[in-house]
């Protein structure tokens, strides 16, 4: 797999999984030890989970077809989470799909898009590139004002 970097002064971990739909509560729970160092609010991890959810779960269902591949999922933390998802199934950006078009009845719309709508709209930021043969995709959240960082709430009455 293609690495990218992270900043040299945050710390990134990494987690290599098949992908495949059992592998979801592995991923989630790796994404929330991190968070869960920082003391985030329940409702910042919950809205990180469901974006996470979504592009691992889009991931698992449709990068590699029938055959069996992995997901590299890192992440670092700062003053905002960053999270990085690779496989080296087919190539997809899904940032190209237009957004749903809420105009129209539910029955008239096209299937597909309103997973990665509602990551854009949870996420501050969601990126795609395809690195050699690898899809890449970033999203990130700032958490600076939300969560604490590790250490600071014992040192807080000093």
């Amino acid at each position: 797999m293609v690495r990218t970097a992270f900043p040299k002064h945050l710390y990134m971990k990494e987690l290599i999984v098949e992908a495949n739909i059992e592998s979801l509560t592995k991923v989630i729970d790796f994404v929330n030890e991190e968070l869960e160092q920082r003391t985030c609010p329940k409702e910042l991890l919950d809205t990180i989970d469901l974006a996470v959810e979504e592009v691992f779960t889009n991931i698992a269902n449709n990068a590699y077809q029938s055959a069996v591949g992995s997901t590299a999922i890192s992440i670092v933390v700062g003053e905002e989470a960053v999270i990085r998802f690779e496989d080296i199934g087919k190539p997809y950006n899904p940032l190209e799909h237009p957004d749903p078009d809420f105009d129209k009845p539910l029955m008239e719309r096209k299937i597909g898009g309103l997973g990665i709508f509602l990551v854009k709209q949870l996420m501050d930021k969601v990126e795609y590139m395809r690195i050699d043969n690898a899809n890449v995709l970033v999203i990130s959240k700032k958490i600076m004002e939300s969560c604490v960082p590790p250490g600071a709430a014992a040192n807080a009455g000093y």
